[in-house]
């Protein structure tokens, strides 16, 4: 897995082959698919390892208490994310590339960002001030959009495409799209009433 992690640094996934990564790793043939089936299995088994860290970066958000003013609660949890996204961009840059070709793999990165948005759909419930500004609207299309507006940013972010080529402009981005879509204002202002 080391060894996969490392050529994705310098390759593109589709670029790499079985045999390149025994070649790196120094492995036989042989423990290679005690483990893994084929190289999609072993990207998998990358991309479940980064997502449960960038779960436990999403519970700096959705795991605080509803009393933690959760605009803020949000920041951190989006300057989180960006963290691990830029810790393991190697790994997720591919599975995003590699969604697009490998249905097996589709259906994996799909079942993944679902996670987080099951997440934040929790974290919102009870929310007062979300449900006061959705006005009774149903959350989960503006969530799983928000969630997937998040995994393009913080793909670009690790591909450094201007203007996201810096942590602090995902990072604004981010915070903004998510905290005025779900309650109405940015960090720095104060809950407004919801426009009639």
């Amino acid at each position: 897995m080391q060894a996969a992690r490392e050529l994705l640094a310098t390759h593109r996934y589709a670029d790499i082959s079985v045999a390149a990564i025994l070649a790196k790793s120094g492995a036989a043939k042989g423990s290679f698919y005690f483990y893994f089936a084929s190289k999609e299995d072993l990207l998998a088994a990358l991309v479940r390892e980064a997502v449960a860290g960038g779960l436990g970066a999403a519970e700096l958000w959705t795991g605080t208490a509803t009393t933690t003013d959760p605009v803020q609660a949000v920041r951190v949890g989006v300057a989180a994310g960006a963290h691990l996204w830029r810790q393991q961009a190697p790994v997720l840059r591919a599975i995003v590339e590699a969604a697009g070709t490998d249905s097996k793999l589709d259906a994996l990165w799909r079942n993944q960002m679902d996670m987080f948005t099951q997440a934040a759909l929790a974290r919102l419930d009870g929310d007062q001030e979300s449900a006061a500004w959705l006005a009774g609207r149903d959350p989960l299309p503006i969530v799983a959009a928000l969630t997937w507006l998040g995994e393009r940013v913080y793909y670009l972010a690790a591909t450094r495409t201007p203007p996201f080529d810096t942590e602090q402009a995902v990072i604004d981005v981010l915070t903004d799209a998510w905290t005025l879509a779900l309650y109405g204002r940015r960090p720095e202002q104060i809950a407004p009433a919801r426009p009639t």
